[in-house]
């Protein structure tokens, strides 16, 4: 037997050794800094009540303090990608968690609504530049034989960041306000800029792929147009399902329900417990069963717990569908960034599965408002169940035709 086939056979690619455990470095800082920017994302929609009340605008003005953070996610999916293929992965995510940490001071001291929106539009390049840069990284550092499962612990950063959002607002808001939770954020980031520069060794892959001139790396992404198409419309799907079934979720238990703003906290905090065992556990399958049949078969089990999820009899059902719902949903999505990455050529892995998935988030808000007009001509349990079995059937259909590289060798 080869060396290389003894490699694969171990559950390692030929860039990194069995024996070596530096992937979880680059693993944990993948981790740290998705987590912080749900952290703040999450945050943002506890606090927007707060907002509103503060500088006087109605519903509809302040959630625009979202949609600028959605609207700039793609410039930072392409700028930081651009910077991770041509310059490395460590520096563009080192400069990344720095300007979140610049971000979260601002967002704390905004005196107004106009500088909230800029504030949260420079967040939506952060948060945008963050998972593409990240997740390459991770993902380029793992065996092969554990990267599905490193995958969904990756990518469960941001359930685990909704529920620290959700446990600060449930603990802090009452007794300090909403500024200073954002402040909490920037102390973290900081210290995590530190531990990627001095514990995260750069991508080896990449070292290898690396393009040496603009012109070279122009022609590698023009070259995976296909590809990237492709990847926009799956990422949209995977993303209809996600915001399908999270972002009115409040809203449902506030009118459906009739749940106090800590309530809601509670039960987001449960059903994000959920969301993170899902994707480490369905991420650890795939790896045995395939990508694509992991997701589908995640997005199935969600069709059958829809009726518990939209129409539970009691509380404790509705939070046992809340639980089910997410575990389902993030399991789905634990398989993303192997997925994303294995599918990803080694030239332009930093740019095009982020800048793809920051892209679909644009096509993907449009879930929010066909759920709310769907809402007022029946009810949300109505709204929502339709949303979720429409787009887990959308989502599966598009990771059926898609590709699959599954054990793919970086940097062969």
């Amino acid at each position: 037997m080869s060396k290389k086939q003894t490699l694969l056979v171990s559950g390692a690619s030929p860039l990194q050794p069995a024996e070596a455990t530096s992937y979880w470095a680059p693993v944990i800082a993948g981790f740290s800094g998705w987590l912080l920017d749900a952290f703040d994302f999450f945050l943002v929609t506890f606090c927007l009540t707060a907002m509103a009340k503060e500088f006087h605008k109605t519903d509809a003005q302040i959630a625009l303090v979202i949609t600028m953070t959605l609207l700039f996610r793609p410039v930072g999916g392409f700028v930081f990608g651009l910077m991770a293929d041509r310059y490395g992965r460590r520096l563009p995510l080192m400069i990344n968690i720095g300007f979140f940490a610049f971000a979260e001071i601002l967002t704390g001291l905004a005196p107004d609504y106009t500088v909230l929106l800029i504030v949260r539009a420079l967040f939506g390049v952060v948060m945008g530049g963050n998972w593409g840069v990240g997740t390459s990284l991770a993902m380029e550092g793992a065996p092969v034989g554990k990267r599905g499962m490193l995958s969904g612990l990756l990518q469960e950063g941001y359930a685990a960041g909704n529920v620290l959002a959700a446990v600060s607002y449930f603990f802090l808001y009452g007794r300090i306000g909403w500024r200073p939770l954002f402040f909490l954020g920037s102390l973290p980031a900081i210290l995590l800029v530190l531990f990627i520069r001095f514990r995260v060794e750069e991508s080896k892959v990449w070292q290898k792929a690396r393009t040496y001139s603009w012109a070279e790396q122009g022609r590698e992404i023009i070259s995976h147009w296909k590809l990237f198409l492709y990847l926009v419309a799956f990422m949209t799907m995977m993303l209809f399902a996600s915001h399908g079934t999270q972002d009115m979720y409040p809203t449902f238990l506030q009118r459906g329900w009739h749940f106090t703003p800590a309530h809601r906290a509670v039960v987001t905090g449960i059903s994000g417990i959920g969301a993170i065992l899902g994707g480490i556990i369905f991420g650890h399958f795939s790896d045995r069963l395939g990508r694509r049949r992991i997701i589908i078969t995640a997005f199935i089990l969600g069709i059958i717990i829809v009726p518990l999820w939209a129409y539970a009899p009691n509380p404790g059902l509705l939070i046992t569908g809340a639980f089910l719902m997410q575990f389902m949903v993030q399991g789905a999505w634990g398989v993303i960034p192997a997925h994303l990455a294995e599918l990803s050529p080694d030239s332009v892995r930093g740019l095009l599965p982020g800048f793809a998935y920051q892209t679909a988030g644009i096509f993907a808000s449009a879930v929010v408002y066909i759920e709310a007009a769907y809402a007022q001509k029946t009810s949300y349990a109505s709204a929502m169940a339709l949303t979720a079995a429409s787009v887990f059937i959308l989502a599966s259909v598009m990771a059926a035709v898609g590709r699959e590289r599954r054990g793919q060798t970086f940097g062969a």
